[in-house]
């Protein structure tokens, strides 16, 4: 049988060197490699005639040698090669660079097929290190060739190399891992025709046929596991709480007003904790637009009806900064709000585990150190997870398994376009606040080249002055040169020692430690640092009211979600805040997603347009958002088909939910494409 798990090393060509280059780009096994799909093809099956070549642009022309090679060496270790060649229609000088060995490739009259990029300048066409063959050969043109993700050290000629060696070694052999009557029933190609035909296709059409079947697959098999998530808990009796208890009872007290789409959302969470159905519900709400006061809502509840809740934050600070707002709410009514952090001392640690345990504290707020063992809850009937995105679902099922079945509550601020949430989220019922409360500012936001710098840092200063603060955050920790990007401990001293002398400056990032991210940015909170230079940890962050500018460098390289959530981080005061994106490049696309920031902040647009300008790898990340990485499938490109295989995937859970029939059983058990179920548990 055919081991798809072998060493990718053992892959003719490859070996121990390669294979380091190749284990950096995530391919360690025979199976990565022959999943490593190519990202575009080059057409080389048309040529054109020399008359008709356009400058800029890639092509292949049929042509005769009109001359032998000339070298000129300019200096050493370069040296131009130039081969003349016509057609009926015209000549053209054909240039190659240090490639010395092509010196007497080329005979006088004879034919040749040359693919590469066209210069047209005054009516002189030159196409630069060309590749070619003989008319009758399809070495290099005369076909359809793959374009692959590269990385440094990675040749497109390497990969091909490669990934053909890999199909060699297959030899068509792979079980088939779809069903036969779903490939019969939707006419999709067999796995061998469609690894085949994908990486290496005779024409467009059985391209496309190719890659449907593969996204097919890849779709079918994440959505099949995110029932299996979900029909865990069918069946199973949860807590029903007692309808006597109103959540209407803190609604009316609060010093603000919800907003319809608040008590829409608490009204579906309250049918949900008044059923006897387990609650598994996504809380998606833009930045600030008052998810935590659900949450504390849904908590008193479930604390005057006996049960304790668990709510769960990806930091220290924004734990901290719970428990000052589920106190403030909920005490008032004699409900105990305590909090437990990897930092607690151990005095006080086992004080609160001791009361948790006799059921005196109703709600614990916490990090990661909810879920260790010696955590025990009396009664925990409630449980929250904050930014479900930075919790995998492991880590999600960890504390629910403290319970009996607790009711559950998902919240992100990450906004997903509600018909991609729906079905990606398959495991979850979905509510969405998607407005912000009345008494919220609008940001405003400029992008900005970075030939306006010395005004952008004059309107900083000015807004110091009046007492106000500052985040700058910047894409990289350590310099890359290859993007020409400042890191930002540079930025960081530009700023402390050059820029703002007069103010004080404090540096963030992922790499310090907690405690020492934790100081800071408590100092920030307390208004002693003036300006804020951090990489994008405070994407999930705290309130500060009192920091109103928000000034995001080389903005070209971040999705626009992402500087969303960034310029989240300010206009949580009273005064107005701005967000400034300096960026560089005049691409049409850089200037139109500059565009979009500038113009809305309602974070679902901005969602949708970010998948549809970058796709999902770049718009998810890798396994950022808490979704499956695909390897082919773009959520934006293959909507269609999603909502295809949801139905399919409905009607195979309707039919057989723990797919046992011999039907379903059909698959090999070594299946092909992983189990997606284990890349949605990673989350």
């Amino acid at each position: 049988m055919l081991d798809l798990k072998q060493n990718v090393q053992y892959v003719k060509g490859i070996g121990p060197k390669r294979v380091k280059v190749l284990n950096s780009i995530g391919i360690y096994t025979l199976y990565d490699l022959l999943t490593y799909f190519p990202r575009d093809y080059e057409d080389r099956t048309k040529t054109k005639k020399i008359i008709d070549l356009v400058n800029g642009e890639e092509a292949v022309i049929e042509a005769t040698a009109m001359s032998n090679i000339t070298v000129a060496v300019v200096r050493k270790n370069m040296s131009i090669l130039k081969l003349t060649v016509g057609d009926e229609t015209g000549v053209a000088t054909i240039t190659w660079f240090n490639q010395l060995y092509l010196k007497g490739a080329f005979k006088i009259g004879e034919k040749y097929k040359f693919y590469g990029k066209v210069s047209n300048a005054f009516g002189k066409i030159d196409i630069s290190n060309p590749v070619f063959d003989r008319v009758g050969e399809k070495k290099n043109t005369g076909k359809i060739v793959p374009i692959y993700p590269l990385t440094y050290n990675l040749s497109e000629y390497t990969i091909r190399q490669a990934i053909e060696n890999a199909l060699n070694m297959v030899n068509h052999k792979l079980e088939e891992t779809l069903p036969s009557y779903i490939i019969n029933d939707y006419k999709l190609d067999g796995i061998n025709n469609a690894m085949q035909q994908i990486h290496f296709p005779t024409d467009f059409t059985a391209c496309n046929r190719a890659r449907n079947r593969l996204v097919f697959e890849e779709l079918l098999t994440m959505q099949l596991a995110l029932m299996q998530l979900k029909n865990q808990t069918i069946g199973e009796n949860g807590i029903c709480y007692s309808k006597d208890v109103k959540m209407s009872d803190v609604i009316n007290e609060l010093p603000f007003k919800l907003t319809k789409a608040q008590l829409k959302v608490l009204e579906e969470i309250d049918n949900d904790m008044e059923s006897t159905k387990p609650m598994s519900r996504l809380l998606q709400g833009d930045v600030g637009s008052g998810k935590t006061i659900v949450s504390i809502i849904a908590a008193y509840k479930a604390a005057k009806c006996g049960y304790q809740s668990a709510i769960m934050a990806p930091t220290a600070i924004l734990a901290s900064q719970h428990i000052e707002e589920f106190k403030k709410v909920l005490e008032p009514y004699g409900i105990k709000c305590e909090l437990l952090l990897g930092g607690t001392r151990k005095k006080l640690r086992e004080e609160i585990l001791q009361k948790l345990k006799n059921g005196e504290i109703d709600v614990l707020v916490g990090t990661h150190s909810l879920l260790v063992e010696d955590v025990e809850f009396k009664n925990l009937g409630f449980v929250v997870t904050d930014e479900q995105h930075r919790f995998g679902v492991r880590q999600r099922e960890n504390i629910i398994a403290k319970g009996k079945n607790p009711d559950v509550l998902v919240m992100t601020a990450t906004p997903i376009p509600r018909t991609l949430a729906l079905i990606l989220y398959g495991d979850l019922d979905i509510s969405i606040i998607d407005e912000l409360p009345p008494n919220r500012k609008k940001i405003e936001t400029y992008a900005v080249t970075y030939r306006l710098e010395d005004r952008v840092n004059n309107f900083i200063r000015k807004n110091l002055a009046e007492g106000r603060q500052a985040y700058v955050v910047c894409p990289l920790v350590e310099e890359n040169e290859e993007l020409n990007m400042k890191s930002v401990t540079k930025i960081c001293e530009k700023y402390k020692n050059e820029i703002f002398k007069d103010y004080r400056v404090e540096l963030l990032h992922g790499k310090m430690k907690q405690k020492e991210k934790d100081e800071i940015m408590q100092e920030f909170k307390d208004g002693k640092i003036n300006i804020l230079v951090s990489t994008t940890v405070i994407e999930v962050g705290v309130n500060v009211p009192n920091a109103n500018i928000m000034v995001v460098e080389n903005s070209e390289h971040f999705g626009l979600a992402q500087l969303h959530q960034l310029r989240g981080r300010v206009g949580r005061g009273e005064y107005q805040s701005y967000c400034i994106l300096k960026y560089k490049g005049s691409s049409p696309v850089a200037k139109e997603r500059m565009k979009i920031m500038q113009d809305t902040n309602n974070g679902f647009i901005i969602a949708e347009k970010d998948l549809e300008l970058r796709g999902t790898g770049e718009f998810f990340g890798t396994r950022q958002h808490g979704l499956p990485e695909f390897k082919i499938a773009n959520l934006f490109k293959d909507i269609e088909m999603l909502k295809l295989v949801q139905s399919v995937a409905i009607k195979i859970e309707s039919e057989d939910p723990k797919l046992e029939l011999d039907k379903n059983k059909e698959r090999s058990e070594e299946r092909f494409i992983r189990n997606a179920e284990t890349d949605i548990v990673c989350r």
